[in-house]
C-alpha cells in the first residue's frame, strides 16, 4: 500500500516518520513485502509505550499474600490432624439405639436407620447384610437351621442387588412382609414383585402382636410419601414417626434440635402441612413417651416442645417476630438499600433482623428463615423485564411450600423501567393471608433522597 504522502519514502525503501511502510519490489514474481524492515526506535508510539511500561515496572513491589500464613496454618492442621477414632461406648445416641435393640426379641436393627448412619438409598440394604453375615458372631445361627444358612450364604455371594425385601425372604422362607397396600404397589414398581404370597396388609388402627409388644399402625399419607404408616408400640410407648420429627445432622446430638429440624421439615415435608396436622391430631390420642424418627436423634424428653413446633410449622404460622431481608444486587446499589433498611430496623428495636444475599448464601437457610419469622422484605433488580433469577428461585421455594400468613414488602431497582416488584408480587398471588406493606421502595439505579426516604418509611412500618 502507499499514498501520495509517503510515495517518496516507499520509492526510496524507507519507512515514513510515524510508522513502517512496506517497500515495493520489482521484477516478475517478487513480493512487494520481500524487503520489509522495521526499526522501532523511529516509532514514537512504540517508544512512548516502552517508557510507560518501564516506569510501571520500576514502581512494582513484590506481592505479599496477606492470607498466606492462614492458608499454611490450615494446611498444616489438615496434614497433621490426629487419626480418626470412634468409641461406641462414649456415643450416647448409639447407646440409646443399642438399649432399644437389646430390649427387642428376635429383632435385628441394621441399615442406615438402625446403625444410625447415612447410606445412599440404593446401598441401604448392604450394611444390613453385613450385620447378618459378619464373619464373627454370625446372627444366622440364631435365626435358622444350618441347611438354610448355607442356602442364604450362597444367595448373597452371588447377588449384586440391594433388594432388602428379597433378602428378608431368603433369611426365612416363611417370613411375612407387613406394609400398606400402597407400599406393596411401590415394591412392585421398584423390584418387579409385590410379594403377593407374603403380604400382610395393614391400615389405620390395625395391630400386630409380637409377644410382649403390640404394634398399632397409624396412617400418615403424604408425610411425606403417600404410603406412609407410623407405628406405635404400646408397651414401651414409642412412636416410630417415619419422617415426622426428623432433622439433619443425626450425629450432632449436642446442637440445638430446632434449627436443623426446622430446615429438614421445611425442605422435606413443608408442602404437606395439612397431612401433618392430621397426624398430630391422631398423636394426641396416644400416650407417647419416646419418638423415634427415621432421621435424627431419639426424642425422650420435653416432647411437648417438639410437638408444639410441628404444630406451628405445619399450620404455616410464624414461629417468631422478626424481619428477613432477602436480596440480590448486581452493582451493589440494591445491597446498599438493604443495609440501610437493616440498620434502621435495628435502631428502631426490631427484635430480629436477618439479611440473606440470595446469590451467595445457602438458599435452604434463607427459606428456613423466611418461614421462621413474621415479616419478609424481597429486594432485587429488574432483569430482562422481570426479576433477577436467584430471587425467582427463592420465591418458588416459598410458594411451593405454601408460604402464607406473613407480611411482605418489596424493594425494586431499575435504571429505566423498574418492574421487579410487580413480578415478585404476582408470584405470591396464590399464597394465603399475605399482608403487603403500604410503603415499598423503588430505586432508580442508586439511592437518592427520595428512595432513601422510602427506606425510612418502610422501616417505620415494619417496626409497628
Amino acid at each position: 500500500y502507499k499514498t501520495s504522502s509517503n510515495a517518496s519514502n516507499v520509492a526510496q525503501g524507507s519507512a515514513p516518520k510515524d510508522g513502517p511502510t512496506p517497500t515495493t519490489g520489482t521484477g516478475a514474481g517478487t513480493s512487494p513485502y520481500s524487503s520489509y524492515s522495521y526499526d522501532p526506535s523511529s516509532n514514537s508510539a512504540y517508544q512512548n509505550a516502552l517508557k510507560a511500561l518501564q516506569a510501571a515496572q520500576s514502581q512494582m513491589t513484590n506481592y505479599n499474600n496477606s492470607y498466606q500464613s492462614q492458608l499454611e496454618e490450615i494446611y498444616n492442621k489438615i496434614m497433621n490432624r490426629e487419626k480418626f477414632s470412634y468409641d461406641l461406648n462414649s456415643d450416647m445416641l448409639y447407646q440409646q439405639y443399642k438399649a432399644l435393640a437389646d430390649g427387642q426379641q428376635n429383632v435385628i436393627f441394621g441399615g442406615r436407620l438402625g446403625q444410625y448412619r447415612y447410606y445412599d438409598m440404593d446401598k441401604a440394604g448392604r450394611p444390613m447384610r453385613d450385620i447378618i453375615f459378619a464373619p464373627e458372631d454370625s446372627l444366622l445361627e440364631e435365626i435358622m437351621d444350618e441347611e438354610h444358612q448355607e442356602e442364604i450364604m450362597d444367595y448373597f455371594r452371588e447377588s449384586e442387588e440391594d433388594n432388602i425385601e428379597e433378602a428378608i425372604q431368603e433369611l426365612n422362607p416363611d417370613a411375612k412382609i407387613v406394609s400398606s397396600s400402597k407400599a406393596f404397589a411401590m415394591m412392585k414398581n421398584f423390584f418387579g414383585t409385590d410379594f403377593a404370597d407374603r403380604q400382610v396388609v395393614v391400615g389405620e388402627g390395625d395391630t400386630l402382636a409380637l409377644g410382649a409388644h403390640t404394634l398399632t399402625f397409624v396412617t400418615a399419607p403424604m408425610v411425606h410419601w403417600p404410603e406412609v404408616i407410623v407405628t406405635y408400640d404400646s408397651k414401651d410407648k414409642v412412636l416410630f414417626s417415619a419422617d415426622g420429627f426428623g432433622k439433619f445432622g443425626a450425629l450432632d446430638a449436642e446442637e440445638d434440635w430446632a434449627c436443623e429440624a426446622r430446615r429438614y421439615y421445611i425442605g422435606i415435608v413443608g408442602k404437606y402441612g395439612t397431612p401433618v396436622q392430621a397426624l398430630l391430631k391422631k398423636a394426641t390420642t396416644l400416650d407417647i413417651q419416646t419418638i423415634c424418627p427415621l432421621h435424627g436423634p431419639i426424642l425422650t424428653e420435653n416432647l411437648g416442645y417438639y410437638i408444639s413446633l410441628y404444630n406451628t410449622w405445619s399450620s404455616y404460622q410464624p414461629e417468631e417476630e422478626g424481619v428477613v431481608i432477602a436480596y440480590t444486587s448486581v452493582y451493589g446499589n440494591t445491597k446498599k438499600a438493604v443495609e440501610l433498611l437493616a440498620a434502621e430496623l435495628e435502631a428502631k428495636g426490631c427484635p430480629k433482623v436477618v439479611v440473606a444475599d440470595l446469590a451467595r448464601c445457602d438458599m435452604a437457610e434463607a427459606v428456613e428463615d423466611a418461614f421462621r419469622y413474621s415479616k419478609l422484605v424481597l429486594a432485587t433488580t429488574t432483569y430482562n423485564g422481570d426479576m433477577f433469577p436467584f430471587m425467582k428461585t427463592f420465591i418458588d421455594h416459598l410458594t411451593e411450600r405454601n408460604y402464607s400468613n406473613r407480611t411482605v414488602a418489596f424493594i425494586e431497582n431499575g435504571s429505566w423501567a423498574p418492574v421487579a416488584a410487580k413480578w415478585m408480587k404476582s408470584m405470591l398471588e396464590k399464597s394465603k393471608n399475605i399482608t403487603y406493606t403500604e410503603n415499598n421502595v423503588t430505586i432508580l439505579s442508586a439511592l437518592n433522597e427520595a428512595s432513601t426516604a422510602q427506606v425510612t418509611a418502610l422501616a417505620a412500618e415494619l417496626c409497628k
